[in-house]
Order: structure tokens, then sequence, then C-alpha cells
């Protein structure tokens, strides 16, 4: 429901996008960069003081988003935040579900997009991050390699994997075909498997619109609703059936 006229709402719209663009993008240069360049020069484990640098970053930027868009109100499981040492798998519905997730678990790894490991600045980010890329090709086959080798330590140590398994953000909200990643590695680790669900970012920051929709009142929710310790050495096990039933877990 909006709360303000049309044309005054897009005012409002516009200016508040303006403002947490320009902390997403100064902010990060004016304020982490130089903590970025600490770690990677002089931490034993550079990942792990990046993944906490990511997870505060984008939990100031999700504090700033709530202060300055009263009318969302936000719900969070405190089940999520609690979660440790797992392969974390949610539906997908607006790009700000990743940083979400990222913001709520200081240690943490991620996939992402190939293309963005070819960006400079970023590119560098996400390797000191220690975060996945979604295609192994060429020069970034050794950063996965690197990265499967040290997951099993990252989950051991309380880290969490997270994944959106679709792929890609559903336009609809219905949960779309799963793809088998996030079960290979859960599997590769044998690592339990946590299933959280999303609902509301599309409102809030559709897919394919610049601006956040800062009027109307809506609701982000993000809910635990399973963990699942598969038995991944029985002779039954069937990774076709654990996709299925974590698919129909997220249509709740």
């Amino acid at each position: 429901m909006a709360l303000f006229p049309n044309w005054l709402g897009r005012v409002k719209d516009a200016m508040i996008t303006v403002v947490l663009w320009i902390y997403y993008t100064l902010g990060f240069v004016v304020f982490f960069a130089p903590f970025y360049v600490l770690a990677w020069a002089m931490a034993k484990d550079p990942s792990e003081v990046a993944q906490r640098l990511n997870s505060r970053f984008y939990r100031t930027f999700f504090l700033l988003l709530r202060f300055l868009v009263p009318a969302c109100r936000w719900q969070i499981d405190d089940a999520v935040k609690t979660i440790r040492g797992s392969v974390v798998v949610a539906n997908h519905l607006s790009y700000l579900d990743s940083i979400l997730l990222i913001s709520l678990f200081p240690r943490h790894t991620t996939i992402a997009k190939q293309r963005l490991f070819h960006i400079p600045i970023l590119g560098w980010v996400l390797r000191i991050s220690g975060y996945l890329p979604s295609s192994s090709d060429g020069r970034l086959a050794e950063v996965m390699i690197s990265r499967m080798e040290r997951m099993p330590a990252l989950l051991a140590e309380g880290g969490n994997l997270l994944i959106f398994p679709e792929g890609t953000r559903s336009r609809s909200g219905a949960i779309g075909t799963l793809n088998t990643g996030a079960f290979k590695i859960a599997r590769m680790t044998n690592a339990p498997i946590d299933v959280v669900r999303i609902d509301g970012t599309a409102n809030l920051f559709k897919p394919g619109r610049f601006l956040f929709d800062t009027c109307s009142a809506s609701i982000v929710r993000v809910r635990h609703l399973a963990h699942i310790l598969p038995e991944y050495k029985a002779a039954d096990f069937s990774r076709e059936k654990l996709m299925a039933d974590v698919r129909e877990i997220l249509k709740n």
C-alpha cells in the first residue's frame, strides 16, 4: 500500500536510492577499503578478515536502509543468525538477498558470478574474501580448486556456505528448479544443510528496477525452515531426493 502520492513517492524513492548507493560505493572506498588492504598485507588469514568486513559493511548498509525506509518492517528468525558450519540454501527474489545473508553471518563464503571476478577492485575483494566463482573456466580454475580445498576447514570453524540453488531470481516468487552445486558441495564436505526462506525483498528492491520502493508498506522476512543432516554414506542416499525435499521445504 503506497503511503505517498505517485509523484512525491518517486521523488522520495530517487533521493533515498541515491543516498543508499552513495554509501554503497563511496562508503566502501572511504571507510572499508583501507581495512581490506591491511588484511591482505598483514593478516594471517586475509579471507576471514575480509568476510567479517563484508558482513559488517552490509550490516551497516541495512541499518541505513531501515532508518531511511521505516515503511518496511523486518522479521528475521533468531534461529537463522545461529546457523554455523552449514550449507545454507535459500530462495532468490532480489539482489538484496545475497548481501542480506552475508550481513547475518560474519564467517561465510558464497558463490559469485564469474564475470564479477574480472571487474577491477570488486574482483580483488571477491578473491581476498575467499568466494567461489560460479564457473571454473580458464584462469578461475585454480581459484575454484583452492576454495574447495579450503571449504571443509571453513565449515569446521563455524563458517557457512551461502547458496541460492535456483541460480537466478524468481520473478513470480515460485521456487524454480534447483541446481546441483550446493548439494554436491554439501556431500563432498559431509555438511548439514539449513534451508532459509526469504520473502519481501522483491517488493523493496524489484529486479530490473534501479530505485528502491521506499513508500509502500512492506515486510521483509527471513525464516529458518529446516536443519537437515543427510546420511550421505547410506547405501540408499539419493541427491535427487534430497534436492526434491529441499525444494518442497522452500515452498513453505
